[in-house]
């Protein structure tokens, strides 16, 4: 499974000669499908051009903190919340220093203090900087703050020495990128996630629909299996390409993702109820087009079955996650979801102007019967593996409880 499909990676280059690896390391990370930006510090530039490495990312590099034309929209900031992964490769004795002591005088310094996505470092440096105690301390306090350190190696250096402290070659740190979405969380658990809309038929060229991209449940179906699970994803008609390692189920109606559903989720642990299902159907559907008249026309229409409360009310059931999409007083109306459908948990966001539906980027309010958490506005990929932590938790506290009755 290539893990980093589709990523948002942040490369920040810093002043080192190895530098020069960070175009190649930029090469790779294209041809592993990730998206991939780059920031570079000043000493940086002694190193390499930014016209290289904006030639192989596709991507115009960035390298000031005061751009008045990025900086007008708070672009440092934009940038930190884009990335899924921030790895500075590679990473100087002077840059470890400004990161260990909370810097923020260029932009790649403060990048690193704006974003909450795993941050990475892979050290390059001569053997003696490596070795002294004043490197060894910063490496320790950035690591004791869950950054990563990615190396380094042993080897010739450019100085001529051998010792410790060459970067980690490129295709080394591309695996140990990709392991970090590995959480092995939910691993041999088995998910089955619904999601984007259904279409009601009215006739042959007209149906009833909700407003859904399913960019939220394809997210948490590959955020799923990133998490070591076996994942079934169940999806209405959307334009989506199938995150990898997962099995796609394509359906229409809400009768059809019924079926796809209920047939499968006594057989797995989880079952995570992302789509937007519609709640009614046309009682009747015509046979050919319906004209359009001038007077007013009625629609009779029938409650769809309920795709949720189903699997709740299973015999063996999963642990059982429904999503909520409301415009208003969102906690109580999550609250009564959750009681109503006798669920685990209910995730709940506000749909509105750059949020929920069709929009890149979500939040969610979570919710279950003894507590609940807040996840901040985030990409809808970055959001969906906050969720899976937090069901993969739950799941476990459920499951230690159990067993000990």
């Amino acid at each position: 499974m290539n893990r980093l499909q589709n990523k948002r990676l942040l490369l920040g280059v810093s002043g080192s000669i190895a530098a020069y690896k960070s175009a190649d390391l930029v090469r790779r990370l294209r041809d592993s499908g990730a998206d991939v930006r780059v920031v570079m510090t000043a000493g940086a530039h002694r190193f390499i051009t930014p016209l290289t490495l904006q030639a192989l990312s596709g991507h115009p590099v960035r390298d000031e903190l005061f751009d008045a034309a990025a900086e007008a929209a708070m672009g440092h900031i934009e940038l930190a919340r884009w990335a899924d992964a921030v790895l500075v490769a590679p990473a100087s004795a002077d840059f470890l220093a400004r990161l260990a002591n909370g810097r923020a005088d260029d932009l790649l310094a403060a990048l690193c203090l704006a974003t909450d996505a795993p941050l990475a470092v892979a050290p390059a440096m001569n053997r003696l900087m490596w070795a002294n105690r004043a490197t060894r301390d910063n490496c320790d306090r950035l690591a004791a703050r869950g950054v990563r350190l990615f190396g380094p190696d042993l080897g010739v250096q450019a100085c001529g020495e051998t010792g410790e402290g060459r970067m980690v070659e490129p295709e080394a740190l591309i695996a140990a990128l990709a392991a970090l979405f590995a959480t092995g969380r939910l691993q041999d658990r088995r998910v089955l996630v619904s999601a984007g809309p259904t279409r009601e038929p009215i006739d042959p060229v007209r149906y009833l629909s909700n407003r859904s991209s399913g960019k939220m449940g394809f997210a948490v179906a590959e955020a799923a299996a990133e998490a070591g699970a076996a994942v079934t994803l169940v999806s209405g008609p959307v334009s989506l390409a199938t995150p990898q390692g997962v099995e796609r189920v394509d359906v229409e109606t809400a009768q059809e993702m019924y079926d796809a559903i209920v047939t499968r989720a006594a057989q797995c642990d989880v079952f995570i109820s992302a789509a937007a299902v519609a709640d009614y159907r046309p009682l009747e559907v015509a046979a050919g087009k319906i004209k359009k008249r001038t007077a007013p026309t009625t629609l009779a229409l029938a409650p769809t079955p309920d795709i949720l409360a189903s699997v709740a009310r299973l015999e063996r059931r999963p642990f059982t996650v429904g999503f909520a999409a409301e415009t208003e007083r969102l906690l109580e109306h999550a609250g009564a979801k959750l009681q109503a459908k006798a669920v685990d948990m209910v995730a709940a966001n506000l749909v509105g102007p750059g949020l929920g539906f069709d929009a890149d980027d979500n939040e969610l309010e979570v919710i279950w019967s003894e507590g609940g958490a807040r996840l901040q506005r985030a990409s809808k990929r970055r959001l969906a593996r906050d969720l899976i932590d937090v069901i993969a938790e739950r799941l476990h506290a459920k499951g230690t409880t159990e067993d000990s009755r």
